[in-house]
C-alpha cells in the first residue's frame, strides 16, 4: 500500500528563501559568481555579551517550563513595555523556537480566516494552509509603503465577512519591501471597529532606520498578538529563539498554544534561553545603532545605483530589503525574471509571486546583506561617517552584484 500525505501537505513547496539560499551556495561550489541577494540573513556578529551568556550556560541540561524560562519572559516583558507602552505580563509570554514557529502555532489553534496585506513574508500563506484557515490577500500600492489604507482593510473586512473570526497579519518594517507602516493609528481604529484580532510580526521592528519602535499593539492592545526574536536585531537566526506576546484578553488561547508547544517541540533549547536574558535584559543600542546605520548606509547606495526610468524602487526604511521592479515587455512571470537574471548576472533574487503579488507583477525582493558583516562592523568607528567608499571596500559583492543588475535591466 502506498505511503499517503495529506493534500494540504502535498501542496506546499519549501521555503522559497531557503531555497534560494541553498540554490546560491550550490552554484558557487561549482565555480559561479553568485551574488546573495536572495536570502534574508543577517550578516552581523551576535554581541559579545550576549555570546559569553551562552557559553556560561553551555553546560545546562535541563528541561525548562514549555511556556519558557519565567526570568526570560520577565524581561521580553519589560522589554515590550518599554517600546510599546503595553503591559504584557510575564505569564502572556511564550518562548518558541523562532518566531515562524510561534506563528505556526496561531495558525494551528486559530479557526478562522487571515487577512494578509501583499507583499507578505513567503511562510504566512503557507502556514494559514497548514492550519486550514483562509487566506484573504489584500493588494497595497507602492504610494502607500506597500501597506493597506483604512479604507482599503476596512473594504475587505467587510467583502471576507465583518462577522467572521479574522486575523490580520501586519508586518513593519516590511518583509519583502524595507518599508514601514506610516498608517497603524488608521488601521488599528478599523481593526477595532470590527474586533478582529491583529499577529504584528516585529521581528524588524528594531531594525527601523527612523529609529522609532512603532508598533499597532500602542493603538489596539486587547487583541494585538506580537511576535519577534533574536535572528534579525541580533544576528543570531541559527539560535532560533523567538517569542509570543499574548493579549490579556486572550489567554485562554495561550493555553491552547501551550498544548501544541508540549506535544511538538517541548521547550526551547535551555543554554540559548539563558543566554538570551541577555539580550533583553540590556538594550544594546550601541550595538543596534550601528547595525542600523550599516544596513541603511548599504540600502540607500543600493537604492541610488538602481532606480532609474527600468527599475522602479522606493527607498529603505528599515530591515534589509529592497522591492525593484522592472519595466519590460519580454517576460510574462517574476519567476522567469528572476531565473533570468540570475542566469545573465549572477544576481539572485526572490520573485514578488512569492510574496502574494501576481505573477505577472515584475516585482522581485532585493536582500542586500551579502557582505561580511564581522568586517564591517568592526571597521565602522563614526555611524555618520559610512560613506560610497567604505561600502566599496567592506560590500563589493552588493556593489558589483547591483552594478551587474544595473547595466542588466538597461537593456529591457
Amino acid at each position: 500500500m502506498p505511503f499517503k500525505v495529506k493534500k494540504k501537505i502535498l501542496k506546499l513547496k519549501e521555503s522559497s528563501t531557503l531555497v534560494i539560499n541553498e540554490k546560491s551556495k550550490e552554484l558557487i561550489s561549482k565555480g559561479k559568481k553568485i551574488y546573495q541577494f536572495g536570502f534574508g540573513q543577517s550578516p552581523f556578529p551576535v554581541p559579545d555579551t550576549i555570546v559569553d551568556s551562552l557559553k556560561k550556560n553551555a553546560y545546562r541540561k535541563e528541561y525548562l517550563p514549555i511556556q519558557g524560562l519565567p526570568e526570560l519572559r520577565e524581561e521580553i516583558s519589560k522589554y515590550l513595555l518599554k517600546r510599546t507602552g503595553n503591559d504584557y505580563p510575564k505569564e502572556n509570554i511564550l518562548i518558541t523556537p523562532g518566531s515562524k514557529e510561534a506563528m505556526l502555532l496561531i495558525h494551528l489553534a486559530f479557526n478562522g480566516e487571515i487577512i494578509i496585506p501583499a507583499p507578505g513574508w513567503v511562510s504566512y500563506e503557507p502556514q494559514a494552509e497548514i492550519g486550514s484557515n483562509k487566506v484573504h490577500w489584500l493588494k497595497t500600492l507602492r504610494s502607500n509603503n506597500w501597506f493597506p489604507t483604512s479604507q482599503e482593510l476596512e473594504k475587505k473586512i467587510k467583502s471576507v465577512g465583518k462577522n467572521k473570526n479574522l486575523i490580520l497579519i501586519l508586518n513593519s518594517p516590511n518583509n519583502p519591501s524595507g518599508t514601514t507602516c506610516n498608517n497603524l493609528m488608521e488601521l488599528a481604529k478599523v481593526a477595532k471597529k470590527y474586533k478582529i484580532l491583529i499577529l504584528s510580526d516585529e521581528i524588524y521592528t528594531d531594525l527601523t532606520f527612523s529609529n522609532d519602535y512603532s508598533s499597532i499593539s500602542k493603538f489596539y492592545p486587547e487583541l494585538t498578538f506580537i511576535t519577534s526574536g533574536l535572528s534579525k536585531w541580533c544576528g543570531a537566526g541559527g539560535w532560533r529563539l523567538g517569542f509570543l506576546a499574548v493579549p490579556k484578553k486572550l489567554t485562554e488561547f495561550l493555553r491552547s498554544l501551550k498544548s501544541l508547544a508540549s506535544e511538538s517541540y517541548s521547550t526551547v533549547n535551555t543554554p540559548t534561553q539563558y543566554a538570551s536574558i541577555e539580550a533583553y535584559a540590556n538594550d544594546h543600542e550601541l550595538y543596534k545603532l550601528k547595525v542600523r546605520a550599516i544596513l541603511k548606509a548599504v540600502g540607500n547606495y543600493v537604492y541610488e545605483n538602481l532606480k532609474s526610468n527600468k527599475i522602479l524602487i522606493a527607498p529603505p526604511q528599515g530591515a534589509f530589503y529592497l522591492m525593484p521592479e522592472f519595466k519590460n515587455k519580454k517576460y510574462k512571470t517574476s519567476s522567469q525574471l528572476c531565473e533570468t537574471i540570475l542566469d545573465e548576472t549572477g544576481v539572485a533574487m526572490l520573485p514578488g509571486s512569492d510574496f502574494g503579488f501576481k505573477p505577472s507583477k515584475m516585482l522581485t525582493r532585493l536582500s542586500y546583506t551579502d557582505f561580511d558583516g564581522f568586517e564591517f562592523f568592526r571597521n565602522v568607528t563614526n555611524c555618520r561617517q559610512i560613506d560610497d567608499e567604505m561600502i566599496k571596500k567592506f560590500a563589493p559583492n552588493v556593489v558589483e552584484g547591483v552594478s551587474k543588475l544595473s547595466n542588466w535591466a538597461k537593456n529591457l
